[in-house]
């Protein structure tokens, strides 16, 4: 997810986070002075041998037999992170693909946990469905994939999700875990998790948490808190970011009380919780830090994923765009890719799957739209790959589906894909300008798809707005003061619009009763 200019960024940050992939100028894949602008004129033909090594797919679909993915196990050997990317956010077969691969993971190979490119909050709330059946996940869903992550508001998410939690029905004993990693947003329910371990571990603290957490923590929805927080004057982001990294502070640099567990869940909610404020306090009129943004960010996802991972000792499925979870860039708006901080700290331990396709049609807005709504979204048709491009090549193997082992391919095809090639990366977005992508440096198993469809849209919730926060830090009077209702005048006389709601309370008695309150000697505060 990813913009073109740093004129779209300015305009607001949701683009970039929309539309990575939609770059108006790019570089050769792993940025190297001596790598080929088009196709390479040397290598011989890559076909045959292409045709040779690919392993067909039976399906994308998540049921039915997985023994075509034997060698896709083979492949991921020992490795502990699988990154399967998507070259469509608003495809189905991408997201029925890695559905399919997690299922054979975890039934195969022993992996226990789902990373998804949402919000680190979105992902508590889903996590807590998988493990007690509490809530629903629609409706978690709709609240939570919203503005910048509403083509992850599907039927194929969906299906996913619930088929994590029958898995954990039948296995009680040994659960499937969610989390999300991004760091657009961070629901009410982590400064209340915060703020409640402060008060029963550290209540000295409490005044400073609390008075320091008045104010950034969302109210409204998902969408309409991004939309505003995107908005505001560069210098209230800054002051947020530094309220936010001093409550951290304050609560890493005390010792552990409770449990250990207890104690770094809450740092790194507050770690997250800062990671949302520090990404809005980049001045996203300066092309810099624009690109110093974009990096920034996909440093958190690769943070809060291995921090997830070494808490866990999850063996885990990470879902995202290819060009987050590439090792190697495929523009130069994007600096440094998760996939790419992932490689550096895990070695052979992260191993990035590549997708990509021939033709088809994708749900997506138009290119540029600026805080999408659903109805933003259409449906694009895409035509057949472009001679010249990865694509037009990888759908010339006679299998329709299909995958491959890059690092065990024959030299012909290794020849050939270590070559920058223009290839279709579509974000939120369309149509997208085209990264070029040097696949033998930007991931480690591609698997090529000859038709996608677009995603199955769900139906989104009345209100679509999460829940409000359920703790009071600072005792009930913030919230009396923000539910309270001002009375004009306590006069007889003038205008009655001010008791209005308390009509609407009142709804249709028989009889009203009004008290009297004795004076007070002095009025509350």
């Amino acid at each position: 997810m990813a913009p073109t200019t740093s004129r779209r960024f300015a305009a607001a940050l949701l683009v970039w986070l929309a539309v990575l992939t939609a770059t108006a100028a790019s570089s050769p894949a792993g940025g190297g002075p001596g790598t080929p602008e088009g196709p390479s004129t040397t290598a011989d033909d890559p076909l045959p041998a292409l045709e040779k090594a690919a392993r067909p797919l039976r399906t994308t679909e998540p049921t039915g037999s997985l023994t075509d993915l034997r060698a896709l196990g083979q492949a991921i050997g020992d490795a502990a992170l699988v990154g399967i990317g998507e070259a469509a956010h608003g495809s189905r077969d991408f997201v029925t693909f890695r559905h399919r691969a997690l299922r054979y993971l975890v039934e195969e190979k022993g992996f226990r946990s789902f990373v998804l490119e949402a919000n680190w909050s979105a992902g508590l709330r889903l996590d807590r469905y998988l493990l007690t059946g509490r809530g629903d996940p629609a409706r978690i869903m709709s609240e939570e994939f919203q503005n910048a992550y509403l083509l992850l508001h599907s039927r194929e998410y969906l299906d996913m999700i619930r088929w994590m939690r029958a898995y954990n029905v039948e296995h009680p004993g040994d659960p499937l875990r969610f989390a999300g990693n991004d760091n657009a947003y961070a629901g009410p329910e982590l400064y209340d998790r915060v703020v409640d371990h402060v008060r029963r571990s550290h209540p000295d603290l409490l005044p400073a948490v609390t008075e320091l957490y008045r104010g950034p923590a969302p109210t409204p929805s998902v969408g309409e808190w991004i939309r505003a927080a995107t908005s505001a004057p560069l210098d209230e982001r800054r002051a947020r970011a530094e309220r936010t990294g001093r409550v951290l502070a304050l609560l890493s640099a005390r010792p552990h009380t409770g449990t250990d567990d207890e104690h770094a869940w809450a740092v790194q909610h507050a770690t997250v919780i800062d990671q949302v404020a520090r990404l809005y306090a980049f001045d996203f009129t300066d092309p810099g830090a624009v690109r110093e943004a974009m990096a920034y960010r996909d440093t958190v996802m690769a943070d809060n994923t291995v921090w997830w991972h070494r808490r866990t000792g999850h063996r885990l499925v990470l879902g995202g765009h290819n060009s987050h979870l590439y090792t190697a860039s495929s523009t130069p708006n994007l600096p440094l890719t998760q996939g790419e901080v992932l490689r550096r700290r895990l070695g052979d331990g992260y191993l990035a799957v590549g997708l990509s396709f021939g033709r088809g049609v994708v749900h997506a807005t138009e290119q540029g739209l600026q805080n999408p709504v659903d109805e933003d979204v259409r449906r694009f048709e895409v035509e057949p790959a472009a001679p010249g491009s990865v694509e037009h090549t990888l759908d010339r193997v006679s299998h329709p589906d299909w995958y491959l082992d890059l690092r065990t391919a024959p030299a012909a095809v290794r020849a050939w894909l270590d070559t920058s090639r223009p290839k279709r990366e579509i974000g939120t977005d369309f149509p997208p300008p085209g990264d070029r992508v040097g696949l033998l440096r930007s991931a480690d198993v591609v698997v090529h798809l000859h038709e996608i469809h677009p995603s199955g849209r769900l139906a989104r919730s009345a209100a679509s707005r999460r829940p409000g926060r359920t703790v009071t830090p600072a005792g009930p009077l913030p919230v009396l003061r923000a539910a309270a209702r001002p009375p004009r005048t306590a006069e007889p006389t003038g205008p009655f619009d001010h008791p209005a709601p308390l009509g609407r309370t009142s709804g249709d008695p028989r009889l009203l009763g009004v008290g009297l309150r004795a004076p007070s000697p002095a009025p509350l505060p």
